[in-house]
């Protein structure tokens, strides 16, 4: 095996192309085999096409056509015959021209600026920059029917409402100032009661509607049996219905979530009742340790 040989095939040799103008590789590998049995000078190379197989990996038919295209090509010619053999030579006077470098080294360059570009539109995809961010004014996105304030919250009012009889507060509703506050029409609620808790007059029903809750008698002596007089049914019932009509939700089963409703605002009722009532004192604020709360 002669270096010069093996070092002309891997290097110097010109490249042969495929009729797609593509390297052959194929060419390639059998002309480095090849090399390796020549001597310094290129000459008595004369391996069998079945060491040259062994050596590429290659079949047969492959191996001999790649042969005749490096005959073809220049690369390698016949100088006799060693036992039934073709003894080549190869041409290690031609040297494959620069340019062959060149063109890998511009190719190399252009799929590196190819990658850095993908990966700048993929960051321009991700990030949005603070040129095109556009800044809305808060007086931009206000109604005219919506109360605006100063520091751009909607402005809220709080109401808080204690019926009488139950003394128990209802739930603090948000209300735009500049809209009065409307109750829904009243209509009848089922099993009697001074009380309403229809649906709304406007907007699509809530769960609790399109389940059909209603009070029902046997409920009613449940309430009356357990927690006496003391407690109005018919308002916490319509305290039940707007507080899941507000929620939009529904529950598997309605009567045990009344129930639930009930019994815990029984529990608040007997927990106002039990507070120890305020002192007045002219002049001063009684502090919780002093009305004995805490």
């Amino acid at each position: 095996m002669s270096t010069e040989a093996v070092n002309w095939a891997m290097d110097d040799a010109p490249m042969l192309r495929t009729a797609s103008g593509k390297p052959d590789a194929t060419a390639r590998h059998v002309l480095q085999a090849l090399a390796e049995h020549a001597d310094k000078k290129g000459r008595n190379a004369h391996p069998s096409v079945t060491r040259l197989q062994y050596r590429t990996g290659l079949d047969r038919r492959t191996v001999q056509r790649a042969l005749r295209r490096l005959e073809d090509g220049g690369l390698i010619g016949r100088d006799g015959t060693v036992q039934d053999r073709i003894r080549w030579r190869l041409s290690i006077h031609l040297v494959r021209p620069a340019s062959d470098w060149e063109e890998l080294e511009r190719a190399e360059e252009a799929a590196r600026a190819d990658a850095k570009e993908r990966k700048r539109r993929s960051r321009a995809k991700t990030v949005t920059h603070a040129e095109s961010v556009t800044v809305t004014d808060t007086e931009c996105v206000t109604e005219g029917d919506v109360t605006h304030s100063k520091s751009g919250r909607h402005a809220l009012e709080m109401r808080d409402v204690t019926h009488s009889a139950s003394v128990r507060h209802a739930l603090s509703a948000a209300l735009t100032t500049n809209q009065p506050s409307v109750e829904p029409p009243a209509t009848p609620m089922a099993e009697g009661g001074d009380h309403s808790y229809g649906p709304r007059a406007l907007g699509p029903n809530a769960p609790i509607d399109d389940d059909g809750f209603a009070l029902t008698d046997s409920m009613r002596r449940w309430a009356r049996d357990t927690f006496g007089s003391g407690l109005d049914i018919d308002y916490e019932t319509a305290q039940f219905v707007d507080h899941f009509r507000a929620q939009a939700v529904r529950r598997p089963n309605w009567p045990a979530e009344w129930q639930k409703w009930i019994r815990r605002s029984a529990k608040f009722a007997s927990e106002r009742a039990n507070r120890p009532p305020l002192r007045a004192v002219s002049g001063g604020y009684i502090s919780p340790e002093e009305r004995g709360i805490f």
